[in-house]
């Protein structure tokens, strides 16, 4: 992407974007630096569960994955969280994910292993958010008796 174009303008421009992510809150699909995501321009459609969309969370893009669609907002989760963020609307959403690229290969949201991978995402969404909820606690209250 070309520096002074915002997602917007260049989405805008071109219908699609292959970028870089940043963060881990898409892991094990998206590795940090490693890994490339494309997204097409969103069209009118409403999008679906399952979709991974870019959107914009006040002047920051997020990458993540809808988990629940509402009748005027959806509800999304970033693989590797553990907090779903409500309210997120039409409006917000620039792109979809239509292929990412690992280790040089491009895979596309089509192909059965990422088919599968996105149904046991969604699936185990709840069980994976608990325990790793429940993982934090414990380590926080580890943490804090050890250095007390």
């Amino acid at each position: 992407m070309s520096k002074g174009f915002s997602y917007e303008e260049f989405l805008e421009a071109n219908g699609e974007l292959t970028y870089t992510n940043v963060g881990t809150s898409m892991m094990p699909l998206l590795r940090q630096g490693k890994d490339l995501f494309t997204v097409r321009k969103k069209t009118e459609e409403r999008c679906r569960a399952g979709d991974v969309v870019l959107y914009r969370r006040g002047s920051r893009y997020v990458l993540h994955r809808i988990v629940e669609v509402r009748p005027k907002d959806y509800v999304i989760l970033g693989d590797n969280c553990v907090s779903r963020e409500y309210g997120i609307t039409d409006d917000d959403i620039l792109g979809i994910m239509t292929a990412y690229v690992r280790d040089g290969k491009t895979h596309t949201v089509d192909e059965l292993p990422y088919r599968l991978y996105s149904a046991w995402t969604m699936k185990t969404a709840p069980v994976r958010t608990t325990l790793k909820k429940t993982a934090i606690a414990v380590w926080r209250r580890l943490k804090k008796k050890h250095t007390s």
